[in-house]
């Protein structure tokens, strides 16, 4: 008996270094891949998001859902194409067309409310009021601090680097833009592209008694990820409706 029972407990011993053996670096594994997991989660979470450009102090919108309120009109579509008439002699607020702010439906945070073309750069994007995650997720964003097509205030326009705005690295001087709206067609012609620091604020001037357009993206063009610079395309404004602020 006494030898059978001492058999028996170096039997159960080895049973238990087995299990050891096999037990520590399963949960030795698990620990690292779970430390390894929380370090690489946020240079995910920053990849996931492709470089979001947050100007706006918005509370953003995380949803995939938003209210398209663009409804497509020709009206200022079949103006003359004489682009040296029209760059020579562009229409100003003074002389175009002006429509009632009260006839319209102003976007709110978060809609669709028009469409953003570069026929030169391959561009055709939906135009979002709002710059958050959902917006540049499905479109190009209008900044909600500058202002909206015929409002007469520099207009801010971001976008993706790697997705919507990827072919601003075919902007040249020249170009025309276009930006469709519920309420009107309106053209821009690009006047210059720079590349600047990201904290770089005097890349743009949102105070200008005039308006303008900048679109702006990450640079790289083609880098995913948090990038350093930003790339600026410069446009002024051709032609378009004006909002009447009084009516």
């Amino acid at each position: 008996m006494p030898d059978k029972h001492h058999h028996h407990h170096h039997s159960s011993h080895r049973s238990l270094n087995g299990k050891n053996f096999i037990i520590l670096p399963v949960v030795f594994s698990i620990v690292i891949l779970g430390i390894a997991a929380l370090i690489v989660y946020p240079t995910v979470i920053r990849f996931y998001n492709i470089a979001s450009l947050f100007f706006s102090d918005v509370k953003f919108d995380y949803s995939d859902s938003y209210r398209n309120i663009y409804v497509p009109t020709t009206e200022g579509l079949e103006e003359p194409e004489e682009s040296s008439e029209v760059s020579a002699e562009p229409k100003t607020p003074l002389n175009a067309k002006t429509v009632p702010i009260t006839t319209i439906e102003m976007p709110r945070y978060s809609d669709q409310f028009g469409e953003l073309i570069i026929e030169d750069c391959g561009i055709k994007v939906p135009l979002f009021y709002g710059d958050g995650n959902a917006q540049l997720n499905n479109g190009v964003g209008i900044y909600t601090g500058s202002g909206i097509p015929g409002y007469g205030r520099p207009i801010l326009v971001a976008g993706h680097n790697v997705t919507y705005f990827n072919g601003l690295k075919y902007a040249r001087e020249g170009q025309i833009v276009l930006i469709r709206t519920s309420y009107g067609n309106y053209r821009y012609e690009i006047t210059g592209v720079e590349v600047h620091d990201k904290n770089d604020t005097s890349a743009y001037d949102l105070e200008a008694e005039e308006e303008t357009l900048t679109m702006y993206t990450c640079y790289p063009f083609d880098m995913i990820g948090l990038t350093p610079n930003r790339c600026f395309v410069y446009a002024k404004f051709l032609s378009g409706p004006v909002l009447d602020k009084y009516n």
